[in-house]
C-alpha cells in the first residue's frame, strides 16, 4: 500500500472487497503508507479499521521513529522477524478469522539486496515451528527484493506453511500457484496505489535520479490508482487450494 491514494484505496474499498471475495482474513503490507516510506500509529490504527487483521512491515519499518513504542504493544502490526533481535515489537502473530480461526503471520525480509541482521533462511524454521503449536493457518509477508529468493523460499516451507506471499517490488508477478505440498505462493502481491507512476513515485522524480545519480525528494504519484493483492483458499487443516492474484481498480 503507498502513500495516501493506496490508503485512500484501502479505507474506501476492503471492507465491500471482503464482502465480494468473501475474504475470511485480511493482511496489508503498510511499509510504504506514510508518504511513501514506513507507516505511523495513526494511519496503522486506520487501516485496521478499514478490515486488516494484520499489518505487516518491511525494510523501511524505522522510517517514523513514532512507530517503535506502538509496535512494542501491537498485536496486530508486526515487523521482519530477521530485523535486529533488541528492536521493538514481533514478527509473529496470531489473530483470529471471521469464523474464529486462528491465523498466524510471520513477516521477513529477504537478504539479497536489503542485507537484514539475519538472513530468513536462518531465522523461518523456528518462526514456523511456533506458528504451527498456535494455528493450523500459517501466512509468510516475505519482503524481498530478488525473485530467486521469493521462489526459495515457499519451496522450502512447501507443505509447512499455508501461503507465502512475496511483497516489496510493488510490480504485481504473473506465478500465483498452489506448490505440490500445498503452499499456495507468488512472487509479489503488487501494489496498493497509484500505478501511472515509477512503483508509486512520480514518474518525472524518478527519472531525474535515475537520469542524473542527484538527490531528488521523492513524491507518491495519483494517477491508475488500483487495489492489487492475492486471494489464497485454503481447508482447516492449513492446506492451501488456491491462489490468484487479484487487480481491482480503486
Amino acid at each position: 500500500m503507498f502513500g495516501v491514494p493506496g490508503r485512500r484505496a484501502v479505507e474506501e474499498r476492503l471492507p465491500t472487497l471482503r464482502e465480494e471475495l468473501a475474504a475470511d482474513f485480511c493482511v496489508v503490507n503498510g511499509e510504504n503508507a506514510a508518504d511513501g516510506a514506513g507507516i505511523t500509529p495513526r494511519i496503522a490504527d486506520r487501516i485496521l479499521a478499514a478490515g486488516a487483521d494484520v499489518i505487516t512491515l518491511g525494510n523501511h519499518v524505522w522510517r517514523r521513529p513514532e512507530i517503535g513504542p506502538y509496535l512494542a504493544e501491537s498485536e496486530r502490526v508486526i515487523r521482519p522477524a530477521n530485523v535486529s533481535a533488541g528492536s521493538p515489537g514481533r514478527g509473529l502473530t496470531v489473530a483470529p478469522a471471521a469464523d474464529g480461526t486462528p491465523v498466524a503471520v510471520i513477516n521477513l525480509l529477504g537478504r539479497l539486496f536489503i542485507d537484514p541482521a539475519v538472513g530468513p533462511f536462518e531465522v523461518v524454521d523456528e518462526l514456523v515451528d511456533e506458528a504451527r503449536k498456535r494455528a493450523q493457518v500459517v501466512v509468510v509477508d516475505f519482503h524481498a527484493e530478488a525473485t530467486s529468493e521469493k521462489v526459495a523460499l515457499p519451496r522450502w516451507l512447501d507443505g509447512r506453511v499455508t501461503a507465502v506471499i512475496g511483497t516489496h517490488t510493488h510490480v504485481q508477478t504473473n506465478d500465483a500457484r498452489v506448490l505440490p505440498g500445498g503452499t499456495a505462493a507468488i512472487s509479489d502481491a503488487g501494489m496498493t496505489g497509484p500505478h501511472d507512476s515509477v512503483i508509486g513515485v512520480q514518474a518525472d522524480l524518478a527519472i531525474a535520479r535515475m537520469r542524473t545519480g542527484m538527490p531528488v525528494r521523492f513524491k507518491p504519484a495519483h494517477g491508475g490508482v488500483r487495489i492489487e493483492g492475492v486471494l489464497v483458499e485454503c481447508g482447516a487443516d492449513g492446506t492451501a487450494t488456491g491462489c490468484e492474484s487479484v487487480r481491482v481498480e480503486a
